[in-house]
Protein backbone atom coordinates (compact mmCIF):
# COMPACT_ATOMS: atom_id res chain seq x y z
CA UNK A 1 0.00 0.00 0.00
CA UNK A 2 1.01 3.56 -0.78
CA UNK A 3 0.74 6.37 1.48
CA UNK A 4 1.03 10.23 0.85
CA UNK A 5 2.77 12.11 3.05
CA UNK A 6 2.10 16.06 3.10
CA UNK A 7 4.58 17.58 5.34
CA UNK A 8 7.01 20.75 5.17
CA UNK A 9 10.25 19.61 7.88
CA UNK A 10 12.05 17.49 5.65
CA UNK A 11 13.23 15.68 8.94
CA UNK A 12 10.12 14.55 9.73
CA UNK A 13 9.32 13.36 6.16
CA UNK A 14 12.25 10.91 6.62
CA UNK A 15 11.32 10.03 10.08
CA UNK A 16 7.75 9.00 9.06
CA UNK A 17 8.88 7.10 5.84
CA UNK A 18 11.36 5.65 8.10
CA UNK A 19 8.72 4.00 10.11
CA UNK A 20 6.24 3.77 7.81
CA UNK A 21 8.69 1.69 5.49
CA UNK A 22 9.55 -0.21 8.60
CA UNK A 23 5.46 -1.52 8.67
CA UNK A 24 5.59 -1.97 5.08
CA UNK A 25 4.01 0.72 3.33
CA UNK A 26 5.40 2.21 0.40
CA UNK A 27 5.67 6.13 1.15
CA UNK A 28 5.82 9.35 -1.56
CA UNK A 29 6.63 13.21 0.62
CA UNK A 30 5.47 16.34 -0.53
CA UNK A 31 6.30 19.81 1.03
CA UNK A 32 3.13 21.56 -0.36
CA UNK A 33 -0.52 21.19 -1.06
CA UNK A 34 0.42 22.13 -4.79
CA UNK A 35 2.63 19.16 -4.84
CA UNK A 36 0.01 16.83 -3.28
CA UNK A 37 -3.10 17.91 -5.55
CA UNK A 38 -0.82 16.71 -8.65
CA UNK A 39 0.41 13.40 -6.74
CA UNK A 40 -3.25 12.75 -6.19
CA UNK A 41 -4.00 13.35 -9.49
CA UNK A 42 -1.17 11.15 -10.45
CA UNK A 43 -1.54 8.16 -8.44
CA UNK A 44 -4.05 6.20 -5.89
CA UNK A 45 -3.14 5.97 -2.33
CA UNK A 46 -4.30 3.95 0.44
CA UNK A 47 -4.01 7.11 2.91
CA UNK A 48 -2.72 10.25 3.21
CA UNK A 49 -0.91 12.14 6.50
CA UNK A 50 -1.65 15.62 6.48
CA UNK A 51 -0.08 18.31 7.80
CA UNK A 52 -1.98 21.84 7.76
CA UNK A 53 0.62 24.67 8.36
CA UNK A 54 1.93 24.00 4.61
CA UNK A 55 3.83 27.10 2.44
CA UNK A 56 1.43 27.62 0.12
CA UNK A 57 -2.02 26.70 1.78
CA UNK A 58 -3.52 25.54 4.60
CA UNK A 59 -3.72 21.61 4.69
CA UNK A 60 -7.65 22.27 5.53
CA UNK A 61 -7.89 22.95 1.98
CA UNK A 62 -5.98 20.30 0.32
CA UNK A 63 -8.74 17.88 2.60
CA UNK A 64 -11.68 20.03 1.78
CA UNK A 65 -11.03 19.78 -2.13
CA UNK A 66 -10.19 16.03 -1.69
CA UNK A 67 -14.10 15.34 -0.51
CA UNK A 68 -15.66 17.83 -2.82
CA UNK A 69 -14.58 15.76 -5.38
CA UNK A 70 -16.01 12.56 -3.39
CA UNK A 71 -12.35 11.47 -2.70
CA UNK A 72 -12.64 8.99 0.02
CA UNK A 73 -8.86 8.39 0.90
CA UNK A 74 -8.50 8.03 4.50
CA UNK A 75 -6.59 11.38 6.02
CA UNK A 76 -5.01 11.39 9.05
CA UNK A 77 -4.41 15.09 10.70
CA UNK A 78 -0.58 15.35 11.68
CA UNK A 79 -0.32 18.96 13.53
CA UNK A 80 0.87 20.83 16.27
CA UNK A 81 -2.74 22.52 16.27
CA UNK A 82 -4.47 21.11 19.62
CA UNK A 83 -6.88 23.06 20.41
CA UNK A 84 -10.43 21.74 20.38
CA UNK A 85 -11.43 23.98 17.96
CA UNK A 86 -8.86 23.03 15.34
CA UNK A 87 -9.68 18.87 16.13
CA UNK A 88 -13.13 19.66 15.31
CA UNK A 89 -13.07 21.52 12.33
CA UNK A 90 -10.71 19.22 11.01
CA UNK A 91 -12.81 16.00 11.37
CA UNK A 92 -15.85 18.66 9.91
CA UNK A 93 -14.02 19.07 6.96
CA UNK A 94 -13.92 14.95 6.55
CA UNK A 95 -10.40 14.03 8.38
CA UNK A 96 -10.21 10.20 9.15
CA UNK A 97 -8.17 10.99 12.16
CA UNK A 98 -6.35 13.44 14.00
CA UNK A 99 -3.35 12.96 15.85
CA UNK A 100 -1.20 16.35 17.42
CA UNK A 101 2.42 17.00 17.30
CA UNK A 102 4.61 16.12 18.79
CA UNK A 103 4.04 12.33 18.70
CA UNK A 104 4.85 9.05 18.71
CA UNK A 105 5.85 6.95 15.64
CA UNK A 106 4.42 4.01 16.43
CA UNK A 107 0.81 5.80 17.89
CA UNK A 108 1.00 6.90 14.16
CA UNK A 109 1.53 3.79 12.97
CA UNK A 110 -1.42 2.26 14.55
CA UNK A 111 -3.89 4.70 14.07
CA UNK A 112 -3.11 4.51 10.27
CA UNK A 113 -2.74 0.98 9.94
CA UNK A 114 -6.58 1.03 11.62
CA UNK A 115 -7.89 3.56 9.04
CA UNK A 116 -6.21 1.40 6.24
CA UNK A 117 -7.90 -1.15 7.78
CA UNK A 118 -11.60 0.18 8.12
CA UNK A 119 -10.90 1.37 4.66
CA UNK A 120 -13.42 0.02 1.75
CA UNK A 121 -11.19 -2.33 -0.80
CA UNK A 122 -10.55 0.10 -3.50
CA UNK A 123 -12.38 -0.01 -6.71
CA UNK A 124 -11.02 -1.51 -9.85
CA UNK A 125 -10.47 1.38 -12.14
CA UNK A 126 -9.02 0.88 -14.93
CA UNK A 127 -6.72 2.69 -16.89
CA UNK A 128 -6.59 2.40 -20.89
CA UNK A 129 -4.17 4.03 -23.74
CA UNK A 130 -3.80 2.42 -27.35
CA UNK A 131 -4.36 -1.59 -26.64
CA UNK A 132 -2.50 -1.21 -22.87
CA UNK A 133 -4.65 -1.91 -20.03
CA UNK A 134 -3.97 -1.23 -16.57
CA UNK A 135 -6.39 -2.09 -13.14
CA UNK A 136 -4.98 -0.07 -11.27
CA UNK A 137 -6.17 -1.58 -7.58
CA UNK A 138 -4.59 -4.86 -8.12
CA UNK A 139 -2.17 -3.38 -11.18
CA UNK A 140 -2.92 -5.91 -13.47
CA UNK A 141 -1.64 -5.10 -16.80
CA UNK A 142 -2.56 -6.52 -20.06
CA UNK A 143 -2.14 -5.60 -24.00
CA UNK A 144 -4.32 -6.12 -26.45
CA UNK A 145 -6.37 -8.48 -23.73
CA UNK A 146 -3.19 -10.54 -22.94
CA UNK A 147 -2.03 -10.40 -19.52
CA UNK A 148 2.06 -8.78 -19.29
CA UNK A 149 3.51 -9.20 -15.84
CA UNK A 150 4.80 -5.62 -14.99
CA UNK A 151 7.27 -5.47 -12.07
CA UNK A 152 6.18 -2.75 -9.12
CA UNK A 153 8.29 -0.15 -9.72
CA UNK A 154 7.82 -0.65 -13.57
CA UNK A 155 3.48 -0.33 -13.14
CA UNK A 156 4.11 2.77 -10.93
CA UNK A 157 5.51 4.52 -14.01
CA UNK A 158 3.14 2.88 -16.22
CA UNK A 159 0.26 4.19 -13.95
CA UNK A 160 1.62 7.59 -13.82
CA UNK A 161 2.13 7.89 -17.90
CA UNK A 162 -1.15 6.72 -18.45
CA UNK A 163 -2.92 9.08 -16.25
CA UNK A 164 -0.84 12.18 -18.03
CA UNK A 165 -1.83 10.67 -21.33
CA UNK A 166 -0.04 12.84 -23.76
CA UNK A 167 1.09 15.29 -21.37
CA UNK A 168 4.75 15.93 -20.29
CA UNK A 169 5.60 14.45 -16.71
CA UNK A 170 9.11 15.84 -15.42
CA UNK A 171 11.92 13.67 -14.15
CA UNK A 172 11.08 14.95 -10.27
CA UNK A 173 7.20 13.86 -10.24
CA UNK A 174 8.15 10.16 -11.38
CA UNK A 175 11.24 10.28 -8.87
CA UNK A 176 8.77 11.02 -6.55
CA UNK A 177 5.61 8.71 -7.42
CA UNK A 178 8.41 5.76 -7.78
CA UNK A 179 10.77 6.08 -5.13
CA UNK A 180 9.11 8.60 -2.62
CA UNK A 181 11.52 9.94 -0.56
CA UNK A 182 13.60 6.90 -0.64
CA UNK A 183 17.77 7.40 0.37
CA UNK A 184 20.30 6.85 -2.03
CA UNK A 185 18.72 6.03 -5.09
CA UNK A 186 20.94 6.99 -7.96
CA UNK A 187 20.25 9.96 -10.38
CA UNK A 188 19.74 7.61 -13.49
CA UNK A 189 16.94 5.37 -11.83
CA UNK A 190 14.26 6.11 -13.68
CA UNK A 191 15.86 6.00 -17.10
CA UNK A 192 16.53 2.44 -16.42
CA UNK A 193 12.84 1.64 -15.17
CA UNK A 194 11.62 3.49 -18.47
CA UNK A 195 13.64 1.64 -20.47
CA UNK A 196 13.00 -1.22 -18.37
CA UNK A 197 9.46 -0.46 -19.28
CA UNK A 198 9.65 0.42 -22.74
CA UNK A 199 11.01 -3.67 -23.57
CA UNK A 200 8.08 -5.01 -21.76
CA UNK A 201 5.49 -2.77 -24.01
CA UNK A 202 7.82 -3.61 -27.04
CA UNK A 203 8.15 -7.08 -26.40
CA UNK A 204 4.36 -7.24 -25.92
CA UNK A 205 2.90 -5.82 -29.05
CA UNK A 206 1.96 -2.10 -27.29
CA UNK A 207 0.92 0.51 -29.99
CA UNK A 208 1.84 2.98 -27.32
CA UNK A 209 5.55 5.03 -27.12
CA UNK A 210 7.24 6.57 -24.18
CA UNK A 211 8.56 9.89 -25.95
CA UNK A 212 11.96 11.57 -24.05
CA UNK A 213 11.93 15.21 -23.66
CA UNK A 214 15.30 15.75 -23.14
CA UNK A 215 15.90 17.84 -20.15
CA UNK A 216 12.32 17.87 -19.03
CA UNK A 217 10.73 14.24 -18.59
CA UNK A 218 8.71 11.70 -20.73
CA UNK A 219 5.15 11.41 -21.94
CA UNK A 220 3.34 8.07 -23.09
CA UNK A 221 1.08 8.33 -26.22
CA UNK A 222 -0.73 5.88 -28.21
CA UNK A 223 0.85 5.19 -32.02
CA UNK A 224 -1.40 3.46 -33.92
CA UNK A 225 0.87 2.44 -36.44
CA UNK A 226 2.30 0.19 -34.12
CA UNK A 227 4.87 0.70 -31.21
CA UNK A 228 8.81 1.67 -32.01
Amino acid sequence: MRVLVVEDNSELVVLLTKALERAGLDVDGVRTVADAEASLRAMNYAAVVLDLGLPDADGLSLLDQMRRRRDGTPVLILTARSGIEDRVKGLDKGASDYLIKPFATEELIARLQSLLRRAPAPEGHVLTLGNVALETAGRQTSVAGKPVAVPAREADLLEVLMKRNGRLVSHEVLRGQVFGAAQGVSSNAIEVYIHRLRRLLTDAGANVQIHTIRGAGYLMKADTAGAA
